[in-house]
């Protein structure tokens, strides 16, 4: 069980998640089927060091900075769910389609030109969900 200061961090780290996402996060943590006991504890806990420790670091690398590095980072990984996040997150912080397409021709260059296919048409979804096709 989690102490009220862990719960106070979990819930900034939710509401920084939907500051960034521009929608909650919970509903993408919501238990699954046959989750392990433990599996809201990694959920809490990836939660509050993604969103509470690691995003919140804009002395250094801003904000919209942080958004670009991590749609290349889930692009190279080939994470393609976690890259709908990370282009929602990038778009909801001033991050263009057009910058975006760049950074997916740079991955074409360094890892890939499959994987930079697989994100751009990801992209490419999520822009017609957020009315900027």
């Amino acid at each position: 069980m989690a102490t009220p200061q862990e719960e106070g961090r979990y819930s900034e780290a939710l509401a920084n998640a939907e500051r960034l996402l521009g929608m909650p996060l919970e509903k993408f943590l919501e238990p699954t089927a046959g989750e392990p006991a433990n599996g809201a504890d990694f959920k809490r806990l990836a939660t509050v060091h993604t969103f509470g420790d690691a995003w919140p670091r804009t002395e250094n690398l801003d904000t919209r900075t942080r958004a670009l590095v991590s749609v290349t980072i889930a692009s190279v990984l080939g994470t393609l769910e976690p890259l709908r996040g990370q282009l929602r997150i990038a778009l909801n912080n001033g991050v263009t389609p057009e910058e975006i397409v760049e950074v997916f021709i740079h991955v074409a260059a360094y890892a890939g030109a499959a994987r930079a296919f697989e994100g751009y048409r990801i992209a490419s979804q999520v822009f017609a969900e957020a009315g900027q096709a």
